[in-house]
């Protein structure tokens, strides 16, 4: 049973040993993330429908369709839900579409595990920064309600 600072996080690549090693190696720096893989945007898609996420990391090169068009199917269901575009594809312009598009962060891939540690990290930002929004926004419906209620 995941607790409640699990961070459930969902990776996808089209290249699944690729995404079944970063899944690895982000449990072994954040002991606090569980990472499911998907091999694919439809793959994505359907994972999403059947199990909660607290993240999407996704590629940006990938057939069918790539990171912004599932970012796009993303937002469309879950439009708060953090997305991180993590990608060999990098480039000022892949960038730039990115943040255009909502991601909430962009990270390239490059050789060495330390890139594990600083995608944990930021997986780790964006989900605390998400469940914080979300815990003001119940605060303030509560206050609401209670505001309401009152009589003069």
């Amino acid at each position: 049973m995941a607790s409640t600072n699990s961070v459930r996080v969902l990776h996808v690549d089209d290249d699944r040993d690729f995404a079944e090693v970063a899944a690895l190696r982000l449990e072994q720096v954040a002991e606090t993330v569980d990472v499911s893989v998907a091999q694919g945007g439809a793959e994505a898609i359907d994972h999403l429908e059947e199990a909660p996420v607290d993240c999407v990391v996704s590629d940006y090169e990938m057939p069918g369709m790539d990171g912004l068009e599932l970012l796009e199917a993303v937002r469309a269901d879950y439009p708060d839900l953090p997305f991180i575009l993590f990608t060999g594809k990098g480039s000022e312009a892949v960038a730039s579409d990115a943040i255009s598009a909502g991601v909430t962060d962009y990270i390239q891939k490059e050789s060495g595990s330390e890139q594990f540690a600083i995608l944990a990290n930021r997986v780790q930002h964006a989900v605390d920064g998400h469940r914080a929004r979300k815990a003001i926004e119940r605060s303030e419906r509560r206050l609401r309600r209670v505001y309401e209620r009152i009589s003069d």
